[in-house]
């Protein structure tokens, strides 16, 4: 039980670290919302926090949203994001 905390503490910090060195990158946002209810936007990673991080999607022509997310859902593909520019996922890998 101890080896897989310090595992997904590594795979979470990678996250992280990734994530840091997108801030400002157009992505493409999938989040799960249960009972196979999806969300698909398009935004801009804003910023990264201690254990969240935020991204502002378009809502439509004229206004924005900004959401959060913990980078364990990225881990347990709750969440995918994935770069406009190259369709590169960002992922633990």
């Amino acid at each position: 039980m101890g080896c897989d905390a310090v595992i997904d503490a590594e795979a979470l910090a990678s996250i992280k670290k990734v994530l840091e060195s997108n801030v400002g990158q157009k992505v493409r946002l999938k989040a799960n919302r249960g009972r196979k209810k999806s969300y698909i936007k398009e935004g801009v990673i804003r910023d990264t926090y201690l254990n969240l991080f935020t991204v502002q999607v378009d809502i439509d022509t004229k206004s924005v949203q900004t959401v959060a997310y913990t980078y364990s859902d990225i881990l347990t593909s709750n969440v995918e994001l994935v770069k406009c520019s190259n369709n590169q996922r960002i992922s633990t890998g």
